[in-house]
């Protein structure tokens, strides 16, 4: 007996093993894009043998004409595939960020909203192709690691299965299976830079490379993904015996001088997010790690929410926001290194 087409056959593979690790509900989200559907239809059929409910959802951004009835025949199709429950999401778009980067943060508010509401993994339909081009988009801007290590696959409620697919296979599936596509003109318009890097940048790279390229971005991201995967390990581990030697919420600031700057970083960074430090940004910090490396008696560091860091005999101490500058706690100051 003939099994189904090779794209068919190619998206199921990729589903399955992940289908199954988790009992959780899975919901689709689906734009009505080839990814998308082709994802939710690889889903739907594996969902017999896995055991596990997968239903659909899709979002209505409202910022294009029809945007609503595009919406509704989505979800009529996910529902024609078998997925239970549909979900139709509308969501209210700021202009903040710009239309794209707007869009994206009030599509995946809707879908974490959804994920806890029905107590689900989201499943999303990125492919190898949206990895490469966000490692690319990482190189370009200098974002640090983090950026070109690209999307993770498992990190709920967010789950992409697809990451190892090629884009023009999920084309392929949906054309085997008889589904309908929707391409959104969004994704094809020069004006947005990730457009341009799918049509104009990485076939030129392709062309001067000789192929390859977008399994190579992909490949970098795993590799980078997994150093930065072991640094973290590190770092975690060093802070958790650096808090466990004072046991007060400081933490000792000698013995982070000596760690390699990777290491020390990370382990700022978890003891500021443990202290329910928000928005953490890099020059944060580095201001923060100033009173480690360069440390000459300068006084308090401000973060994010009100909150500041000072170094006071020997630690680092993080003061909450109703604690003012003229106060930096009730340990006196050390002397700074000469």
């Amino acid at each position: 007996m003939s099994g189904p087409p090779r794209a068919v056959a190619v998206l199921r593979h990729a589903v399955r093993g992940g289908l199954r690790r988790s009992p959780h509900p899975v919901l689709a989200a689906c734009s009505g894009g080839a990814d998308s559907v082709a994802l939710a239809a690889a889903l739907a059929f594996e969902a017999r043998d896995a055991g596990v409910r997968v239903g659909g959802v899709t979002v209505d951004h409202g910022l294009q004409p029809g945007s609503a009835q595009r919406a509704r025949e989505t979800a009529e199709l996910l529902a024609r595939l078998g997925l239970d429950p549909v979900l139709v999401l509308p969501v209210q778009v700021t202009e903040a960020g710009g239309p794209e980067g707007a869009a994206r943060e009030a599509r995946y508010a809707a879908l974490a909203s959804a994920a806890v509401e029905h107590d689900a993994r989201i499943a999303l339909g990125h492919t190898l192709d949206d990895q490469a081009e966000t490692v690319l988009l990482g190189l370009g801007r200098g974002s640090g690691p983090r950026s070109v290590a690209g999307m993770v696959e498992d990190r709920p409620p967010f789950w992409r299965p697809l990451l190892g697919v090629r884009r023009a296979t999920t084309r392929e599936a949906c054309a085997d299976q008889g589904l309908p596509v929707w391409d959104d003109p969004w994704n094809v318009d020069p004006a947005y830079t990730r457009v341009r890097l799918r049509t104009e940048a990485l076939p030129l790279l392709e062309e001067v490379l000789g192929g390859g390229v977008a399994p190579a971005l992909a490949r970098t991201a795993a590799l980078v993904r997994e150093d930065l995967d072991a640094l973290d390990g590190i770092a975690a581990a060093e802070l958790a015996r650096l808090a466990g030697e004072v046991g007060d919420g400081s933490l000792p600031a000698r013995p982070l001088e000596p760690l390699p700057a990777a290491v020390r970083r990370r382990v700022l960074r978890g003891w500021l997010l443990a202290a329910g430090i928000p928005d953490l940004q890099a020059v944060h910090l580095r201001a923060v790690e100033a009173l480690v490396t360069r440390w000459r008696g300068q006084g308090r560091v401000d973060l994010p929410g009100g909150a500041g860091v000072v170094r006071a005999s020997g630690s680092l101490v993080v003061l909450p926001p109703e604690v003012r500058r003229a106060d930096p706690g009730p340990a006196p100051l050390e002397e700074p290194l000469p």
